[in-house]
């Protein structure tokens, strides 16, 4: 008989719940019936060590904590300023919300023992402050000119400007193959912390949206508000269901992404049709509709012109979706003969700054193998597969 794993049922029955994950579902990982894994979590029978473990996997927890004599003091939930009646946050959120804040607790530490200088943007300004005048400094303080990016696609841009500048970026779409980030359910989110402040846009989203995302989080940074972002591209209609902190840093990503300035000065014509209007939001790297808010806020053009430019502009993003799902199905094949690169992958997910920051503090045997392998979510003898997309 295969040898028992005598855990603390409650300890148990508390790394499922706060993985959010269902009874059913974590009974099924083990393949057993919703009634044993009840035994299990009420302490009238115990799961096998290889149980134990797989349910330690799944939970991603260590299997150690599953014999502790209590609950353990676990990362304090963030705070929700996403949409009033949003999606719950399923299991999906919850693991990358938890792998950030590991990630954020551990170069926080190390760099607050080390007694390196504190950013200090971080919590440079409040919600009280001018979202302009925010705006302003986040672009100064990372030296970024929205009217001379150099790529189509300005992200990257933002991003290497915010590492850069201390500010550690994750992006990502999935946990696993079978667990992937809904957009819907969230967007993004920022640890506003003074030595090691990190951001997440979560990557199953287009471009345009992805980049507003990112600058709203850098807001969060700046005003030193931690939380969990949805919807939180510029919109007329619901702003009354939006948290004031989420209205303030929409309204300062608006005004860094479209300065007041370069708006005004642009052609006429931008906002003739809504191809003008595309042309012009894809020279910022943003949406149409979001450009459309922003002209509209600056009396650029009128309610009916925008209530005109916006319906077509929906009947044209329709079509961009189809377009984007027929690429999506063809990526997908593509994916299935070679496969996305994995170190690629997990280099975006871990951020390039901590990518780097934990492979030289391993190369100096500052940290132990394991640590650096659990940190990076890559194998130690697959380092230099990771540290080689770094440089790419």
């Amino acid at each position: 008989m295969a040898g028992r794993a005598y855990i603390t049922p409650k300890v148990l029955k508390w790394a499922r719940e706060s993985a959010r994950m269902l009874e059913e579902t974590a009974a099924a990982k083990v393949s057993v019936s919703v009634d044993r894994l009840k035994e299990w979590e009420a302490g009238t029978s115990q799961p096998t060590i290889r149980q134990a473990q797989t349910l330690a996997k799944a939970y991603k927890r260590p299997f150690a904590l599953f014999f502790l004599p209590d609950v353990p003091r676990d990362f304090q939930p963030l705070q929700d300023f996403r949409k009033s009646g949003s999606k719950p946050l399923t299991t999906s959120s919850i693991f990358i919300i938890r792998e950030i804040q590991q990630k954020q607790a551990w170069i926080s530490d190390v760099y607050s023992e080390n007694q390196e200088d504190k950013l200090a943007f971080v919590g440079r300004f409040s919600i009280k402050d001018n979202p302009q005048t925010v705006a302003e400094d986040i672009l100064s303080t990372l030296k970024i000119n929205p009217a001379l990016y150099k790529a189509d696609n300005p992200i990257k841009e933002w991003i290497d400007a915010s590492e850069s500048n201390g500010i550690f970026v994750s992006r990502t779409s999935f946990i696993n193959s079978r667990l992937k980030l809904d957009a819907q359910e969230i967007q993004g989110f920022a640890i506003a912390d003074q030595y090691a402040p990190f951001v997440f846009v979560n990557s199953d989203d287009w471009n345009a949206p992805q980049l507003f995302t990112l600058v709203h989080e850098l807001a969060h940074i700046w005003i030193a508000e931690t939380g969990i972002s949805n919807e939180v591209e510029p919109d007329l209609k619901g702003k009354d269901k939006l948290h004031p902190v989420e209205l303030f840093c929409n309204e300062v990503a608006a005004n860094a992404l479209m300065p007041k300035e370069i708006v005004l000065n642009l052609d006429p014509s931008s906002f003739q049709t809504s191809k003008d209007v595309y042309k012009t939001s894809k020279q910022l790297g943003v949406s149409s509709f979001a450009i459309l808010v922003r002209a509209l806020n600056l009396n650029i053009i009128s309610i009916p012109s925008y209530q005109k430019l916006k319906r077509q502009a929906e009947i044209d993003f329709s079509e961009y979706l189809k377009k984007e799902a027929e690429k999506k199905a063809k990526q997908k094949e593509k994916e299935k003969q070679g496969g996305p690169n994995y170190f690629l992958l997990q280099l975006n997910r871990n951020s390039r700054l901590f990518t780097q920051t934990v492979l030289d503090a391993f190369r100096g045997g500052f940290i132990e193998p394991t640590l650096a392998s659990n940190l990076l979510n890559v194998q130690v003898n697959k380092f230099s597969k990771l540290e080689s997309q770094l440089f790419r």
